[in-house]
């Protein structure tokens, strides 16, 4: 596919096809591809448009050099090449995790994300302590200086300054390093909060089950007990979801949920993993509560490492794909019951494009999803996958003596909204209500008035 991108241009590239949308401004011709369009998609920021739309989110400049900046009594280093988003000013802006920067403050109650990034680079937030995650780790300003960020599967660290009642989450590619650099040169200016502790998480038990899934009492014995149940159970209890569906980078506001419930009947979640591209501001155990009170189904989506010969640097390797598979799988499972997704509900696996046909490749994605699929169904929920109709749903279909995902969500950008008669999916493989298909890559739609940048689907398949 031929291509020419003026410097100022947002490509979202297919990296199954080639195919591209291009938003900003700047030239762009291409021929028709000539393979097929399941695909995901990656964003590649070529440079900030000359001319932003009116209302979109100012784009942040990149610094040649390197200097500091301080927010609430906190000075960060900001390296050489790093933008700045300072989002008190520009609360649309998206808090991004693939690309370098540094942000400032809180983040409005509805940004403006793209539909989908998936990877990680060097980044860090700096905003108020109450906002940070629970999971954040105290570091007194006296020891800042020497703090380590030890290796995690999420590839994520989050720490709370309580001098100055602020809090960091702090995120990296593949290496910790880049990232430790900036948390040790960081300093705390403010003079010292007499009562500035971190606030007291309320702790669950590890057993504890959220009141909305306890099951029912005993009906009491009578003649309304004898009454002959309905044909079908109400749709809340349905282990499958069937309607239009939406995903987007980051979970919306609680009010544009509202606003989009009579549009769609599905909603994906990013809950996790060392890939996932978009801060998630929104995202508690409380907004889970509220959309699925107002009629919403929801697909649990964790992205974690990908596949060796993928696109994104966090990857497993051919060596380590088993074991990385059971850790994924793990830490998706605590991810799910933090957010008060309760046992025996799906989780999907988030599956990026890959080289399929590359042997060794596709051998280790095969060992993952092995792995995955165990641990997730050892630990009582039902693991399901989401990917490339072309490369990771295919080949775990087709693949003998490989434990088979309880689900699929599957990706073909053929604008046909329909889950079977798919090119590359006999119509045997997970039927049926367990399949969803990812018919449209990103693209912007208005409901309720809220305007929202997604992709589109229609489910038949497992969702909480």
């Amino acid at each position: 596919m031929r291509r020419v991108v003026s410097q100022t241009a947002v490509v979202l590239l297919s990296t199954a096809t080639g195919t591209a949308a291009v938003a900003g401004v700047g030239a762009f011709h291409a021929a028709a591809p000539t393979r097929s369009s399941a695909h995901e998609a990656t964003t590649l920021i070529l440079g900030a448009p000359r001319s932003a739309p009116r209302g979109a989110p100012r784009a942040a400049p990149a610094e040649a050099r390197p200097h500091s900046v301080t927010y609430q009594g906190v000075r960060v280093p900001v390296p050489a090449g790093w933008a700045v988003v300072r989002l008190d000013e520009d609360p649309s802006a998206c808090v991004r995790y693939d690309r370098h920067a540094v942000y400032l403050g809180r983040p409005g109650p509805q940004p403006d994300c793209p539909a989908r990034v998936v990877g990680r680079t060097e980044a860090v937030h700096v905003q108020p302590l109450h906002d940070v995650a629970a999971s954040r780790t105290v570091v007194h300003a006296d020891k800042l200086g020497s703090f380590t960020v030890r290796p995690s599967v999420g590839h994520e660290t989050s720490l709370a300054l309580p001098e100055a009642g602020m809090g960091i989450t702090g995120v990296y590619g593949t290496d910790p390093a880049a990232l430790q650099r900036i948390l040790r040169g960081t300093r705390v200016t403010a003079k010292p909060h007499a009562h500035a502790k971190p606030h007291a998480q309320p702790q669950t038990p590890a057993d504890a089950q959220p009141q909305d899934t306890m099951k029912p009492a005993a009906a009491p014995p009578g003649p309304a007990a004898q009454r002959r149940a309905p044909a079908d159970p109400p749709p809340d209890r349905l282990d499958y979801a069937s309607g239009k569906g939406f995903d987007t980078c980051t979970a919306p506001s609680l009010s544009t949920m509202k606003a989009w419930r009579s549009s769609f009947d599905v909603t994906n979640i990013y809950i996790g993993g060392a890939a996932r591209g978009c801060e998630q501001p929104n995202l508690t155990a409380a907004w889970v509560k509220k959309v699925r009170k107002m009629g919403y189904r929801i697909l649990p989506t964790y992205v974690g490492l990908q596949p060796p010969c993928g696109t994104r640097p966090q990857k497993f390797t051919v060596r380590n794909a088993a074991s990385k598979g059971k850790k994924t799988a793990a830490d998706a499972v605590a991810k799910a019951k933090a957010l008060g997704i309760p046992v025996d509900k799906p989780i999907y696996l988030d599956l990026e494009a890959y080289k399929s046909k590359n042997a060794s490749c596709k051998a280790a994605v095969l060992r993952f999803v092995n792995a995955w699929v165990k641990k997730v169904k050892q630990k009582h929920y039902k693991p399901c996958l989401y990917g490339s109709a072309s490369s990771g749903v295919h080949d775990v279909g087709a693949a003998k003596g490989v434990a088979r995902p309880v689900g699929i969500w599957f990706a073909n950008w053929d604008g046909k909204a329909r889950v079977y008669g798919d090119r590359f999916l006999p119509d045997d493989w997970w039927p049926p209500h367990r399949r969803i298909k990812q018919y449209r890559g990103a693209h912007r739609e208005r409901h309720g008035g809220v305007t929202l940048n997604i992709d589109s689907s229609l489910a038949d398949g497992r969702a909480y």
